[in-house]
């Protein structure tokens, strides 16, 4: 698999990752050895970062890399956590203490004593912008608690925000082939000044592979999750997203191979996108974790399929998204 380079880290990434906040404790509950089997068949394909959050599950995602972790010592795997949800982030609750607290927590949690990369979960603007946050950040990589540090960004200004520090190795957030808003700016920003971008969502809400509904399934019980899960329906119109739906698998279905399913054409516009690092789809089952990976082997897509999929979204769903975040 193509690998890219995550400047911060001193080495290469796969571009296909894996995000754990699924595994046990979203809306359909992904059991721990059906979780342990996909985890081991992202390993086995290539893939090497493992994404996770100290609050999703209160912890049970982060416990259960630390296990998988400790059961395959020999892995390499890039392990990225995120801390900043345990209390209201604020600039009064960015304190030394409790950044210590949060790590120490997450480094017990996952069995290491240096996290590879540790993310800022969704932190409000001021908190991006206070030089003190970087104090702290830059504490904990020089007490070697952390190897580096990013922010998981709600915003393309919050994305902007964050690349101007120096220290801030990564930045992730929602992109994907109906959220363009980061290829304006924020990629640009990203590749100039060498910060990695790590796309999460990039398959939106599962509409191109139908798995998600409005309406037919309970809402997810964790905030944290919530708020990651880049609900397009929270603002687009179920109608309008399903019409756009259908006529990107039209686009499928007239501009690339007919073994190629939509989602693998999702998830390579994104990589063809310059500046994307790696991305995180959903990796429920050892099936899906490959056919992710088979993406990422795709010959880039023509310049007419990504002229077709900016059409789609310049007409259908722009006015509703493109100004939101």
């Amino acid at each position: 698999m193509e690998s890219r380079p995550f400047k911060a880290l001193g080495h290469e990434v796969p571009v296909i990752g894996t995000g754990t906040w699924q595994l046990g404790i979203d809306r359909r509950e992904v059991g721990p050895d059906e979780a342990a089997r996909s985890l081991h068949a992202a390993l086995q394909a290539g893939v090497s970062l493992v994404d996770t959050a100290d609050v999703y599950g209160d912890g049970r995602s982060e416990r259960f890399v630390g296990r998988f972790l400790a059961a395959h010592p020999d892995a390499d795997l890039v392990v990225a956590t995120k801390m900043g949800r345990r209390l209201p982030l604020t600039p009064d609750t960015c304190t030394r203490e409790s950044f210590r607290a949060w790590n120490d927590l997450s480094r017990r949690n996952l069995g290491v004593e240096t996290i590879d990369l540790v993310q800022l979960h969704s932190p409000p603007s001021e908190v991006i912008a206070s030089p003190h946050t970087w104090e702290l950040l830059d504490d904990l990589v020089d007490q070697g608690r952390i190897r580096a540090y990013g922010v998981s960004a709600q915003t393309c200004d919050q994305a902007l925000e964050a690349i101007r520090h120096p220290g801030c190795a990564s930045v992730q957030l929602i992109v994907n082939v109906f959220r363009h808003k980061p290829l304006e700016n924020v990629l640009p920003a990203a590749r100039a000044a060498g910060t990695a971008v790590i796309a999460r969502v990039p398959l939106p809400e599962g509409m191109l592979s139908h798995n998600h509904r409005r309406g037919t399934e309970p809402p997810l019980p964790d905030p944290a999750a919530r708020l990651d899960a880049g609900w397009i329906f929270s603002v687009v119109p179920e109608d309008v997203g399903a019409r756009a739906a259908r006529e990107f698998a039209q686009v499928c279905r007239e501009l690339v191979p007919e073994h190629v399913q939509p989602v693998q054409v999702a998830l390579r516009w994104l990589l063809d996108q310059e500046g994307i690092t790696c991305v995180l789809p959903e990796s429920r089952s050892p099936n899906q974790v490959r056919s992710n990976v088979q993406a990422a082997a795709l010959a880039p897509l023509s310049q007419e399929v990504h002229a077709a999929v900016a059409d789609i979204y310049d007409r259908l769903v722009r006015p509703y998204v493109h100004d939101h975040w």
